[in-house]
């Protein structure tokens, strides 16, 4: 391709200056095309950057060919595009196949914009100018565009017909504008050269918003974009969303959410370091993006929204990507499985944070299940089904295995010293024992007891770790975690488990959350399990703060009972903690 083009050039070239030296210009003449020469070479140097244009960039050195092209002929308009472009490639040492492709495509160009004026004859109206203006730009637009589109589809091994398309879109605009300050440009230069001075203000100003323009929107585009993987990043994720969401509410349609997580990623950055691992999720970006609207939320997390989806028809496209992934052989580490997490409007709420606390927490149920795997969140899913079952089994051994299954998944992400939630369980059973609560009571609030915050596993990891205070959005969504856990419980049918597991975080001074229930409104068995993970969280080293002595929590407790705590628990709290009997936990069973 570049040696017909190359060679058409030369010849124009070589024509050009035969005509030039046998019908030579005047010295007036001769200054006139220099002065365009040099402002081609200004713009040239100096390009407008245009948004999704091939190449990133646009030269407004066009203006200034077409221009000599009008005023000085077809020989003025090639001696000025060749020597703008030669000049340009020599200065940026680009490769000598970009010069004489490039200068040869200028060449061209300028040579069909001379003849078509030429065609069309000079004149000093206005109308004639105009159709000299537009039959010119025409003409070097025409050769110039296709023959770049083409060089470049066929550099990046692309399809011609989409790069040319594109490059149309992007330049039609932007031609016809300058068209028109060409002819402005040779209306003021008939009446004076000096008048033509006046329109380098105007163009030095277009082309400095454009470049303002094309920054801001590079800042913004940034600001939006992971630079890793290139894919939208967690802010825009969640703008993204709510547009949606806003967009389904109005139009009735479903969207769906699908959070993805890779398995055991971590293994591959300890085995072969961080650069290998952001080239496996820059890989995985790349799998994930033909598919809809995809994200990178951080670390090894990504999103994908897809609207008009309804539950089903995500879990399939959610399942395509496991089932590509995993016959994929990643470079490093061989197959990487993903598992992935769906939630849907409007079969849950249209608020954007709860649609993603409860696709984290069906993301969490496929990881339970044994990873790569999908799961959709709703209430006949088979973790819960199977939770169900176990719970509901005979056998005191069995619920407790169901409770546990959950409870460790919370103290592996939370900020306590692992056991948090067994621990307060137990001590909460004993504590209950102490205020005459029944049997059956009794193992209720152990249930519920390790069950409290299963709400935290739709909190983001690095805000349970947080060593610092919490930002007011961070606590905002820690606040929630009451509610997660009881929509989590709720299928499970073990009231008043649920019930408890919803008011644990509510003060006796009515001061709590989430309902801001006080005194004996609160239910005991969410009373008991309050005062507990207290104890548990005092005695106990946390990111934010070193555990305190026995005796300092003791003070602790007596200090807010009345205020943040039940009195009688309390009371009942430390006389349990007071005594020396081993801990026998019941065996009595929930009916």
């Amino acid at each position: 391709m570049i040696l017909p083009v190359a060679v058409a050039g030369a010849a124009v070239v070589a024509a050009s200056v035969w005509y030039s030296i046998a019908s030579p210009l005047g010295m007036a003449e001769v200054g006139g095309v220099a002065a365009l020469l040099a402002a081609a070479l200004f713009a040239e140097l100096f390009p407008v950057p245009v948004e999704n244009l091939p190449g990133g960039r646009l030269s407004l050195a066009a203006v200034f060919v077409l221009s000599a092209a009008m005023l000085y002929g077809w020989t003025a308009a090639v001696t000025v595009a060749v020597l703008t472009r030669i000049t340009l490639e020599l200065v940026q040492r680009r490769p000598l196949v970009k010069l004489v492709y490039n200068g040869a495509v200028y060449a061209l160009a300028a040579a069909a914009a001379g003849a078509a004026v030429a065609f069309v004859g000079t004149a000093s109206s206005f109308a004639h100018l105009t159709v000299e203006v537009l039959v010119g730009a025409t003409a070097f637009y025409v050769v110039d565009i296709p023959l770049v589109a083409a060089i470049l589809a066929r550099w990046s091994r692309e399809p011609f017909l989409p790069v040319l398309r594109s490059s149309v879109v992007w330049t039609v605009a932007t031609f016809a504008i300058m068209a028109s300050v060409s002819l402005a440009l040779v209306v003021l230069w008939h009446e004076s050269p000096l008048f033509a001075l006046a329109l380098a203000g105007p163009l030095v100003a277009v082309a400095l918003h454009q470049r303002s323009t094309h920054e801001a929107l590079r800042a913004m585009r940034l600001a939006l974009t992971d630079p890793l993987t290139g894919l939208g990043n967690h802010r825009h994720f969640q703008d993204q969303l709510q547009i949606r969401l806003e967009e389904s509410s109005v139009a009735g349609t479903p969207v769906s959410v699908c959070l993805f997580d890779l398995d055991n990623f971590k293994q591959i950055n300890d085995r072969y370091g961080h650069p290998a691992g952001d080239r496996v999720l820059a890989q995985v970006a790349a799998r994930l993006r033909p598919f809809g609207e995809a994200f990178r939320l951080g670390g090894d997390e990504f999103a994908l929204i897809l609207p008009g989806q309804a539950a089903d028809a995500a879990a399939a496209v959610a399942g395509g990507i496991v089932r590509a992934l995993g016959e994929t052989s990643l470079d490093p580490g061989g197959p990487i499985t993903l598992s992935a997490g769906i939630a849907t409007y409007p079969d849950l709420s249209d608020d954007r944070t709860a649609l993603v606390r409860v696709a984290d927490i069906a993301l969490y149920w496929a990881k339970g299940e044994g990873k790569n795997r999908v799961a959709v969140y709703r209430p006949d899913m088979p973790a819960v089904t199977q939770l169900r079952r176990l719970t509901r089994a005979p056998d005191r051994a069995a619920r407790l295995q169901a409770a546990g299954a959950l409870a460790h998944a919370v103290d592996a992400r939370d900020a306590f010293e692992g056991g948090h939630s067994t621990r307060v369980g137990d001590l909460a059973a004993d504590a209950a024992l102490r205020l005459g609560l029944s049997a059956e009571e009794v193992e209720l609030v152990r249930l519920a007891g390790r069950l409290h915050d299963v709400g935290k596993l739709a909190i983001p990891e690095e805000i349970l770790r947080k060593s610092g205070p919490p930002t007011p959005a961070e606590r905002e969504l820690f606040e929630s975690h009451p509610r997660v856990g009881h929509r989590m419980l709720l299928p499970l049918d073990i009231e008043p488990v649920p019930t408890w597991v919803l008011h644990h975080h509510e003060r006796w001074d009515g001061g709590g959350f989430p309902a801001g229930l006080a005194g004996e409104r609160i239910p005991l068995g969410s009373r008991i399990i309050f005062a507990v993970e207290a104890w548990d969280a005092m005695t106990h080293d946390r990111p934010y703060h070193p555990a305190l002595t026995r005796a300092s929590a003791r003070e602790e407790l007596l200090r807010n009972a009345g205020k943040q705590f039940d009195p009688a628990v309390v009371s009942a709290l430390l006389e349990e903690l007071d005594s020396a009997r081993p801990r026998a936990h019941l065996s009595a069973v929930v009916s």
